[in-house]
């Protein structure tokens, strides 16, 4: 099956986040964040957490990620070799240093069917 090349940002392409997706000896984490009720302390530290997100996406350990519409929180599907890994990226991610995340839930899951090419850029 041949792939339709388009840009994931951050210089990823489609085809390396399939090959990444499809190894098995990798675990997918996502993580369900809720922001402080203060967009002003959110906007402030995004820039540092996007600078972060980026270094994510060079390590592939980040497949998605970004905030809810409304701006209530964010989702984040992390790529890693264990829970604990999970952990460790949330432990150094400035919106949790910086106190942005008034809570999170890492959640391991399983990626049964996924669009080769999703058109969500």
């Amino acid at each position: 099956m041949e792939v339709p090349r388009c840009s994931l940002g951050f210089g990823r392409s489609v085809e390396g986040l399939l090959n990444r997706w499809q190894e098995e000896d990798t675990v997918k984490v996502v993580n369900l964040a809720k922001y402080v009720d203060s967009p002003e302390k959110v906007e402030e530290v995004r820039p540092a957490h996007r600078q972060y997100m980026a270094e994510l996406l060079d390590k592939r350990q980040l497949i998605v990620g970004g905030p809810y519409e409304d701006d209530s929180g964010a989702l984040f599907i992390y790529d890693v070799d264990s829970l604990s890994d999970a952990e460790d990226i949330v432990s150094a991610d400035p919106y949790k240093t910086s106190g942005v995340w008034e809570s999170y839930e890492l959640k391991p899951w399983q990626v049964i069917k996924a669009e080769p090419a999703p058109n969500w850029y």
